[in-house]
């Protein structure tokens, strides 16, 4: 004879749906990715100002060239190397994931400099994507997981945030809409990678079939 069990909140879930462990997995993972990409390039930059002459280890060839894009302007668009800001800003989302998943309960302040933080990177990453692809027209393998990782950090801060105002201004239109992002969360996520990736596959088509022949 099989006892009956009571669903639990997260198996009565839509499949798929968000839990609540999810954003503290995310900054984790992709805090660690972003700091060794904003650390190899770090240490790629200081190589080439000792020696101008220097070729990183992530050229590939004319298209994938970390040279290309950490020589032009926009690789110190504020008036120094752009992965400093990788390695402090990495490095938050490092800690915050791993104090979450010990069990950490953070204030609303925090979580609220979190999103402005992950929202100024968000947009700062779009106006380098721009920058990389039709003026710079080269991709630096290390920016690419940048870019990966800064991504999914703000979308699944973004959705634990306005799920977290939605349950302190009990407001049912603003609950429901979380929930159905909640539960699609991969969605506009997936939308976006493939948006850029097309974007480049378009932009640099003619040059990727040229290197190949």
């Amino acid at each position: 004879m099989s006892a009956t069990q009571t669903p639990s909140p997260a198996t009565s879930d839509a499949e798929g749906a968000l839990t609540a462990g999810e954003p503290a997995r995310v900054l984790l993972v992709t805090g660690l990715l972003g700091l060794a990409a904003a650390f190899a390039l770090t240490v790629e930059k200081i190589a080439l100002l000792r020696d101008p002459a220097y070729l990183p280890i992530c050229n590939v060839n004319a298209l994938l060239s970390c040279t290309s894009v950490m020589t032009s302007p926009q690789a110190e668009a504020f008036g120094f190397p752009n992965p400093l800001l990788g390695l402090v800003g990495f490095s938050v989302l490092t800690a915050t994931g791993a104090a979450l998943l010990a069990g950490a309960k953070l204030r609303a302040w925090f979580w609220t400099g979190l999103q402005i933080g992950l929202t100024a990177a968000f947009v700062f990453m779009h106006w380098l994507i721009i920058q990389s692809v039709f003026d710079i027209g080269a991709l630096c393998p290390y920016c690419l997981l940048v870019w990966a990782a800064t991504a999914p950090a703000f979308w699944y801060t973004t959705l634990r945030n306005l799920r977290a105002l939605a349950r302190s201004r009990s407001h049912p239109s603003l609950e429901r809409a979380v929930r159905v992002l909640s539960e699609v969360h991969a969605v506009p996520l997936t939308i976006w990678y493939l948006t850029v990736l097309v974007i480049i596959a378009i932009t640099f088509w003619d040059e990727a079939l040229s290197l190949t022949r």
